[in-house]
Formats: C-alpha cells, sequence, structure tokens
C-alpha cells in the first residue's frame, strides 16, 4: 500500500523501518529540527534520520493547518496513514485524506490513559499491565476505535525506559500486522475506565520521603530516564534511576544502609543513579565516589 509514515521521536522509529519493509512509504512527516548541543545546530528528528536512510522524502512542516500542505498531503493519494508520536493535531481535512484514514499506534490500552505520557502514568499508576492500541484517529484526543491491540505486563522493577524498548518494538509488529489485513472493523472505546497521562511536569520529580515507599519507586521509575525523579545529597541534586521496595524502618530520608532509605511506611533500595555531569551508574558505583548522609533531603 502506498503509506503516509508520521512521527518524531526514537519511539517511532521501529515501525517506520518495519512499515517500509512491507509498503511503499510515499512520505515521512516530522517535526522540524531543533536547536541543539554547544553550537546550536538544527538537529533532524530520529524519524528524519531514519526515513533520510531508507530513501523517504521527509517533509517537517510547522503546522497542518495552511491550505497548501493540506493539499500537498491529499496529494500523495495515500491508502492510509500511521502516526505514532508525531507531535501536531491534525486537522480533520488531513484526517480523511488517506483512502483508509489515519491510524494510531498508541501506548496505552485505551480508554486508559489517553494523552501525552502514557508510559510513565502507566508506571506511576501501579498499573500491572499495559500495552499498544491500534486506533482509527479522529478529531478527539485519542477517541477513535481500536483495530488492534497487544499487551504486556509491567514488571515490578520496569522504568518508562524498558516499556518504552517494549512497546515500540510491540507497535511496529502489531502496525504491519494491521496494514497486512486492512480493512478491519474498529470497535469504539469503553465509555467507562477513561484516564488521561498528563504531560509530565518537572515539578513531579522531586522525591518526598515521607510517602509511601510504594508510591516512591513507583515515581522512580516511571520518571526514569526523563525528566528523573531526584534529591539532594549535601549540594547536589542526584536522580534516582532504578530501585525495589524492600523492608525497612526508619524516619523519612534515613539512610539505613547502603543505598536503603527509609520512607513514610517501608523504605526503597536504589540501584541505579545519575550524578549531575556524569552518565547513569549502577548505585555500588555511585557510593565509591558520593557519601550519603545519615538523612536525604
Amino acid at each position: 500500500m502506498r503509506v503516509i509514515f508520521m512521527g518524531t521521536p526514537e519511539f517511532s522509529v521501529p515501525a517506520l523501518q518495519a512499515i517500509a519493509a512491507r509498503h511503499q512509504v510515499v512520505a515521512a512527516y516530522s517535526q522540524p529540527p531543533r536547536m541543539a548541543g554547544r553550537g546550536q545546530k538544527p538537529r533532524p528528528s530520529p524519524v528524519q534520520r531514519a526515513a533520510e536512510e531508507l530513501g523517504i522524502p521527509v517533509r517537517t512542516p510547522l503546522r497542518l493547518r495552511e491550505a497548501e500542505d493540506q493539499a500537498a498531503f491529499a496529494d500523495l493519494q495515500a491508502d492510509v496513514a500511521v502516526v505514532v508520536a508525531y507531535g501536531l493535531i491534525l486537522p480533520q481535512v488531513v484526517l480523511d485524506a488517506p483512502r483508509l484514514g489515519c491510524l494510531n499506534i498508541h501506548a496505552s490500552l485505551l480508554p486508559r490513559w489517553r494523552g501525552a505520557a502514557p508510559i510513565h502514568r502507566a508506571i506511576m499508576a501501579g498499573d500491572a499491565e499495559t500495552g499498544v492500541a491500534i486506533m482509527q484517529m479522529q478529531a478527539g484526543l485519542d477517541t477513535g476505535p481500536v483495530l488492534a491491540e497487544t499487551r504486556t505486563p509491567i514488571g515490578p522493577e520496569d522504568t518508562t525506559a524498558d516499556l518504552h524498548d517494549r512497546l515500540s518494538a510491540m507497535g511496529a509488529a502489531l502496525i504491519t500486522d494491521v496494514l497486512d489485513r486492512l480493512p478491519l472493523p474498529a470497535t469504539p472505546q469503553a465509555e467507562g475506565g477513561v484516564t488521561y497521562a498528563h504531560k509530565i511536569d518537572k515539578a513531579e520529580a522531586r522525591i518526598d520521603w515521607s510517602r509511601p515507599a510504594a508510591e516512591l519507586d513507583r515515581q522512580i521509575r516511571g520518571l526514569s530516564p526523563f525528566p528523573g525523579a531526584w534529591c539532594m545529597v549535601g549540594g547536589e541534586r542526584l536522580k534516582l534511576l532504578r530501585s525495589r521496595v524492600i523492608a525497612g524502618k526508619g524516619a523519612p530520608g534515613e539512610v539505613l544502609s547502603g543505598f536503603v532509605i527509609a520512607c513514610g511506611e517501608g523504605a526503597i533500595e536504589v540501584t541505579e543513579a545519575q550524578r549531575e555531569g556524569k552518565r547513569p551508574m549502577p548505585a555500588a558505583e555511585v557510593l565509591r565516589g558520593l557519601t550519603l548522609p545519615p538523612r536525604l533531603d
């Protein structure tokens, strides 16, 4: 089929590669290059780089509200468009242009966790499982009917980075299966159980040791690697990237042993952390160069 691909971050790349191996991707749409690095030079998105490597024409409009951009989209005469974390709202005229409409790969089991940060929110909420849904796009925020879904458990030590990679691969496999079987019946989303995965605010990242260990463990894993839950050690901000709940009791923030910290209820063991200006390291390696005070802020 003639496919338009629309995506921006690394999460979208496996789907682009999988689709390009089986269908004709007539264009890849992505967010414009962003200024980055010390020299503030334009840096193409992961999808743009992957598309160029595959020899796929790339388009990077600032928005799709202009009649000229909408006409150029329609002129591609696509059978279907696949959207994966693109970052722009698609007007109805764009949604209607491909013969079979626009399909979205969404990293949750809809209608749970519609919105911007479904992977983070699933971990932070303590969900037992998550997955990927292929949705027929409508004008509403992730409200369209679902063509297919696949599920995966959330392990007790899974981080957002872990789930990101797993769900990205699952989405790539699922969308190729769906494209091979189009047209498919779509099931409307249930009216109950709707939750919204609001964008992560950096203010959510500060650790409050008075909270229960289970909540802090989910906060650490859900915000890893970005923006990274953090606490102060002396005058240094330390990111905590992996943890697990263990038995322990003490005043909130008290260092019980090694990197075991007492919480409002129970304790957590930090297993990976990142000092300012350094790479992520196992906790034991961090502790070789950093002495924890008796109590963390």
